[in-house]
């Protein structure tokens, strides 16, 4: 029996990720183990959101390729950091054997099955060739067109790899919003939901596996089903969500504060399966930064949302991210953000400092803050 390793670096969308591919690997009739010197195929699903990201990926990739010297004979490098750096990636890592994209992560099962054929149909060589890096004519390629929308899943297959109680239900990849220091849009293309059939599918899947609390995860959730239904139903979903047997806690990230809307907050506070939390992620308070963030929304708007979810849901527990020392932030701006954020008083804050991404508007803009 052939035996796989998944490692997942990267946010809680690739952990998503990962547990679908683990689903369809072990639907296969692949063995899934833990220890890396029990592998014989190794998967790194890669993150490349901001530089020390994807060196992480890079460093794991290089770390893991050691053990072809062992037992292990095939390195695949999946998800993000193979899907940005396409072009360049095959012949920078040529330790790895196979790259998969964003996009066509569900190959997974076909990309191994070609991989360990070579092995069958070569095994005079597999001592001698196998755990040496593989040519470049012979390494496997598999990208679709990032803008795709998601098709209609056939199976539905997750492995729950962390909390057995709890775990997180991606619902759309992508992203229309294009801010300016942010490269997602370049790895994952337009906006696209998942259509709400396969989304309530996987989540009884979780169910009957023990998962009590589902976390709504996307790049953006409030924008759910826009593309699909031409409309906006995230609260839809969260109401057929909450009538799944078993399911006791539904809880939201990554909610757009210009993106939440009427309906959304009276599902929030009427549905009694849907905690009183939010992960809205602001970025900055300061109108100047967030013109140069093409962030699509101001100061006073910030505001606005969070008073309209105060008053109608007095309890909301309100989290949010910020990014300092964007290029042509200055102390007063830096003041004012600090200001703000006393008078919104929200309950979690993650502060990032800012990284200067390749190919983004922001990195070419004049004035970059020194760390």
């Amino acid at each position: 029996m052939i035996n796989i390793a998944l490692i997942t670096l990267g946010c809680d969308k690739n952990t998503a990720d990962s547990e679908r591919m683990l689903g369809l690997l072990m639907k296969e009739g692949f063995n899934l183990v833990t220890d890396i010197e029990e592998a014989d195929v190794a998967v790194v699903n890669t993150c490349c959101f901001i530089q020390a990201a994807t060196q992480e990926s890079i460093d794991k990739l290089l770390e893991l390729s050691e053990y072809k010297k062992g037992r292990l004979k095939y390195l695949i490098c999946s998800g993000c950091m193979a899907q940005r750096y396409k072009d360049e990636i095959v012949d920078e890592l040529p330790e790895v054997d196979a790259f998969i994209g964003t996009m066509s992560l569900d190959s997974i099962v076909e990309v191994v099955n070609e991989l360990t054929a070579r092995s069958s149909d070569n095994s005079e060589d597999t001592a001698s060739n196998s755990k040496k890096t593989s040519t470049r004519s012979d390494v496997i390629k598999r990208y679709e067109e990032l803008d795709t929308p998601y098709p209609n899943r056939d199976v539905i297959e997750r492995v729950v790899t962390e909390r057995p109680y709890l775990e997180y239900l991606k619902i759309a990849d992508g992203c229309d919003k294009r801010c300016t220091y942010c490269s997602i849009p370049y790895f994952k293309g337009k906006y696209k939901s998942i259509p709400m059939e396969d989304v309530i599918e996987e989540a009884k899947v979780l169910a009957a596996s023990g998962v009590k609390e589902l976390i709504l995860v996307a790049q953006e959730t409030t924008c759910y089903g826009i593309d699909l239904y031409e409309e906006k139903r995230l609260h839809i979903l969260l109401r057929e969500l909450s009538k799944i047997d078993g399911i006791e806690w539904i809880r939201l990230l990554y909610a757009y504060p210009e993106e939440i809307y009427p309906e959304l907050i009276e599902e929030i506070k009427t549905n009694p399966k849907v905690l009183h939390y939010i992960d809205m992620p602001i970025q900055h308070t300061e109108d100047n930064i967030l013109r140069r963030m093409a962030r699509r929304i101001d100061n006073e708007g910030i505001k606005r949302v969070v008073k309209n979810i105060r008053e109608s849901i007095p309890d909301m527990v309100i989290r949010s991210t910020i990014i300092t020392g964007f290029p042509g932030e200055t102390d007063e701006e830096h003041k004012a953000l600090l200001d703000t954020l006393k008078e919104l008083k929200l309950q979690h804050v993650g502060v990032f400092a800012y990284s200067q991404e390749d190919g983004t508007p922001a990195a070419d803009f004049p004035d970059q803050v020194d760390d």
